[in-house]
């Protein structure tokens, strides 16, 4: 008897002592699970609060951006305020309605600032004269007012997709940034176009091309109507550009294309057969809808070119404005050969930004330019180096 109850003792004290292990193990099990619950609470407290203090300082800094912005808001709001009555928008456009000729985008510009000001940017014909602005502008020579359009339309609330370039140049004035300086040599040599300027680097269509065959046969026919003008040139840093009066076109097959102006590039950028001539003039022409056409006359070293010798003569040697000589009367025709046979591809500008879909017609038949004329030209070199021709076709007639 005294041995089973002996073992009885025993089985209950080790059921105790059982519980009392288990009854231990639980408490610490659930001491270190409610110390983990308040490690992690604690850890997303102090993250929260970081987030605040991130967001109070930036807070603090638009506060402050805004303050600066304070007085150019009250000039702009009275500015605003001295053009609601329309007097000045309705001189203007009665000064617009009697110009003789086309109206430059530069004026069409003018006119959507004013009704800007006047009637605000939702207004209609706000939206419709800076449209028209960027319809008119030409690219190679008139960026400036093809950014200033496409960022008033955006500012205004339009979709309208602005140019890389456009919202480069934005950026950059707004942080108070020199403009980008490209060239033909150095750290903003043509390999390093494409670092500002993307299309440079990544478009496909890039001009100028080394002209090899074997060629496509093209139907393609030009009609150059070329008229006597002043003489108006300058130089714009990278060659000597010559601007032309309303009058000049060319025609292709139906189309009608006006020449803007025409440049020169020393050697020629396009190759014939992988060899550069001398020299090249390339004629920019543009249609009513905006696409581009460049005529490319290639000029190799010969007799002294009357025409090259008027327009050396009043080319200015530093870089500067456009200069008007209206006693000296020049013909862009005088530049051109006699026969206007072609090779022909689509590519871009041959200088920043690179904009693609310009439609480029080599003259076979190069004219002649001196030796000492060559020389005379102030850029030693100023020719983007030949583009990769990827699958497209060259066209002969």
């Amino acid at each position: 008897m005294k041995q089973y109850l002996r073992l009885i003792i025993e089985i209950v004290l080790g059921l105790l002592l059982a519980a009392a292990l288990a009854f231990g193990y639980w408490s610490y099990s659930g001491k270190n699970h409610a110390m983990s619950e308040l490690t992690d609470a604690s850890e997303v407290r102090d993250e929260a609060q970081e987030e605040v203090e991130k967001l109070t300082k930036e807070l603090e800094e638009a506060k402050e951006k805004l303050t600066e912005l304070e007085p150019a808001a009250a000039q702009l709001a009275a500015l605003r305020g001295s053009f609601e009555n329309g007097v000045v928008l309705q001189d203007y456009e009665i000064f617009m309605k009697s110009l003789k000729g086309p109206v430059t985008n530069e004026r069409q510009l003018g006119l959507g600032a004013l009704r800007m000001l006047t009637k605000g940017a939702e207004d209609p014909d706000t939206v419709s004269a800076f449209q028209k602005a960027l319809e008119m502008a030409e690219w190679s020579s008139r960026v400036k007012s093809i950014c200033a359009a496409q960022n008033a339309l955006a500012a205004a609330g339009q979709k309208v997709k602005v140019l890389a370039d456009c919202a480069a140049e934005a950026e950059q004035s707004h942080a108070k940034k020199k403009h980008v300086h490209w060239d033909y040599a150095g750290d903003m040599g043509p390999e390093n176009w494409g670092d500002e300027f993307p299309t440079c680097g990544k478009g496909q269509k890039q001009a100028p091309l080394n002209i090899v065959g074997p060629f496509e046969k093209t139907k393609d026919a030009l009609v150059v109507n070329y008229k006597e003008g002043p003489l108006k040139i300058l130089n714009n840093g990278h060659t000597i550009q010559v601007n032309v009066e309303p009058g000049s076109t060319l025609k292709i097959n139906k189309e009608t294309f006006n020449l803007l102006q025409f440049h020169f590039h020393r050697p020629s950028e396009e190759q014939i057969d992988g060899k550069p001539m001398a020299m090249v003039a390339h004629f920019v022409h543009k249609s009513e809808d905006g696409k581009l056409a460049v005529i490319g006359v290639l000029l190799n070293e010969g007799k002294d070119n009357e025409m090259i010798k008027t327009i050396w003569e009043n080319a200015p040697k530093n870089e500067g404005p456009e200069a008007v000589f209206d006693k000296v009367r020049i013909n862009p025709q005088n530049l051109m050969p006699a026969a206007l046979n072609f090779w022909n591809y689509e590519g871009s500008l041959t200088t920043p930004p690179c904009t693609e879909g310009v439609n480029f017609y080599i003259l076979k038949n190069p004219v002649d330019i001196s030796k000492k004329q060559v020389s005379d030209f102030p850029f030693k070199r100023n020719a983007r180096p030949v583009q990769p021709l990827n699958g497209r076709k060259i066209y002969a007639n």
